[in-house]
């Protein structure tokens, strides 16, 4: 069977994706998680292209124990080492280096010819490898180039020390069909081909991202690279939840494996969403809500009788519990732990404290804490120290008088008041915030809220997305009250910002 190599890159090409940028604490965050998921590699990012992102490989190099980390370089002497020196910490490094080999690319982005890209490419590679033992080199816009010219690109690659060649598809223009045959192509053609691994890395321009990889594997591929709900850039990438069920379903078509332990996708993907301030679509394959509901009632009789009639995997297999435990503001803290234990948090003693305190409050405000609350509570977390905190607001508002708004913050053991009127409380709420912390202006880009749970007296999660120059900065907050938790959620953003600065 093959044993499938998941590289992800959701802390590189994930974060390249407008409105998914992550500062360090929120990336360190992911992971850890992808760690306990269980992937190969972790490409943390481009050490070269700046100074928090050769930070973020470089803690990322230190903090992860039982996978891979990978940084992106380009073909050049600087770029690798650069990247070198963010990874030099890691258990595992892998410097991971880049060359287009499409005519369109060639000609127009590089400015090279096919000798000069295979000059590059073999030079490039064994200067790589000079610094470390693990080299990946990707042939960028694969799937567009000359199939002889790629062929010669790749052995030249292995044989400079390559031990993984990726073939990109760039730009999501292949088809299934097409990434079978190429592959197939390239190890019945390259003559060192077994000295490496072939990799895959699809796009989904054209909504074939998933089909495209899991195609190539057919053929003999031993590693997909891939995201988390499947963020990047454009369309995005091949969605990682998606791969690992489809080989992990049909394993019997495949006949392919991974080290993935698929009981952590859902924590993994609610993770990812929260702090990107995304909700996951209802109808999104494998986490989405609507992925194990069924409303026919053909569809009802077949599952009461027989799950496996409308459903070819379990909500516990990717870590959707289907038993539920009501805590309340009497149960304790050895209850409280021990739930989150069971759904799959696994958290420090100081993380325990801070996430139990949070739902007592809640408690006094909601009579029953249901899992989804739990999970809200964790996954709701700060990712800066904060410099403004909530102490009280209180709200003036109706459909002949305009809103106003009192808000009082504590900044440094200080208590900060203001008044503001506003198109409606929010607005009002905001503008007061504005001037107790006199930050920078921002544009308000996005506004969302949604429940936890069901009833009256579920928690609304607020997501808010601040708009700063060319930089968008996500804050989230929760609450029994809306007012609240949107103010959390903007104050959260604040902070952001003011840490930024």
């Amino acid at each position: 069977m093959n044993q499938v190599k998941i590289f992800d890159t959701t802390l590189r090409d994930g974060e390249q994706s407008p409105g998914c940028s992550m500062n360090l604490a929120e990336k360190i965050d992911v992971a850890r998680q992808l760690e306990i998921l269980g992937v190969d590699i972790i490409e943390a990012g481009f050490a070269v292209s700046s100074k928090g992102d050769f930070e973020s490989v470089k803690t990322i190099a230190q903090t992860v124990k039982n996978c891979a980390v990978a940084s992106l370089s380009r073909a050049l002497e600087k770029d690798i080492d650069a990247s070198y020196e963010a990874l030099k910490g890691a258990i595992a490094p892998r410097i991971h280096l880049f060359l287009a080999t499409s005519p369109i690319h060639m000609k127009y982005k590089l400015r090279m010819t096919e000798a000069e890209v295979l000059e590059r490419t073999a030079k490039m590679v064994a200067y790589a490898k000079k610094h470390c033992s693990d080299i990946e080199f990707s042939a960028e816009d694969a799937t567009r180039s000359e199939r002889e010219f790629l062929a010669r690109v790749v052995e030249a690659a292995i044989s400079n020390g390559a031990t993984t060649v990726n073939i990109p598809d760039t730009v999501g223009y292949t088809t299934p069909m097409e990434m079978r045959e190429l592959i197939a192509y390239l190890r019945e053609t390259v003559p060192n081909v077994e000295r490496a691994v072939l990799s895959l890395h699809c796009h989904d321009d054209l909504g074939m991202a998933v089909a495209n990889s899991v195609a190539g594997v057919k053929a003999g591929a031993g590693q997909i690279e891939c995201t988390v709900n499947g963020i990047g850039e454009r369309a995005g990438n091949a969605s990682l939840e998606e791969v690992v069920m489809a080989l992990r379903t049909r394993q019997d078509f495949y006949d392919a494996t991974t080290r993935i332990d698929t009981t952590q996708i859902y924590r993994t993907s609610k993770l990812l969403y929260n702090i990107i301030g995304q909700s996951i679509p209802n109808n999104k394959s494998i986490v989405g809500k609507n992925a194990f509901a069924h409303e026919s009632g053909i569809h009802q009789h077949g599952v009461l009788a027989e799950k496996s009639t409308y459903e070819i995997m379990t909500p516990e297999s990717i870590g959707i519990p289907t038993n539920t435990m009501v805590l309340g503001k009497h149960s304790g803290r050895h209850a409280f732990e021990s739930r989150l234990l069971e759904l799959g948090y696994q958290l420090g003693k100081e993380d325990i404290d801070k996430f139990f305190t949070k739902f007592k409050e809640i408690c006094d405000k909601k009579k029953e804490i249901t899992d989804s609350d739990l999970e809200a509570i964790v996954t709701n977390r700060e990712y800066v120290e904060n410099l403004y905190t909530l102490e009280t607001f209180a709200v003036n508002s109706g459909n002949g008088v305009s809103a106003s708004c009192v808000v009082r913050l504590k900044k440094q053991g200080e208590l900060l008041e203001e008044v503001a009127l506003g198109d409606g409380p929010i607005d009002a709420a905001y503008k007061a915030v504005d001037k107790i912390t006199n930050a920078p202006a921002t544009t308000l880009e996005k506004y969302a809220i949604h429940s936890t749970s069901d009833g009256k007296d579920s928690l609304g999660e607020v997501i808010v997305k601040l708009r700063y120059g060319e930089q968008i900065i996500t804050g989230r907050g929760l609450s029994t009250d809306i007012i609240e938790s949107s103010i959390l959620a903007y104050l959260n953003a604040v902070n952001k910002l003011v840490s930024f600065k």
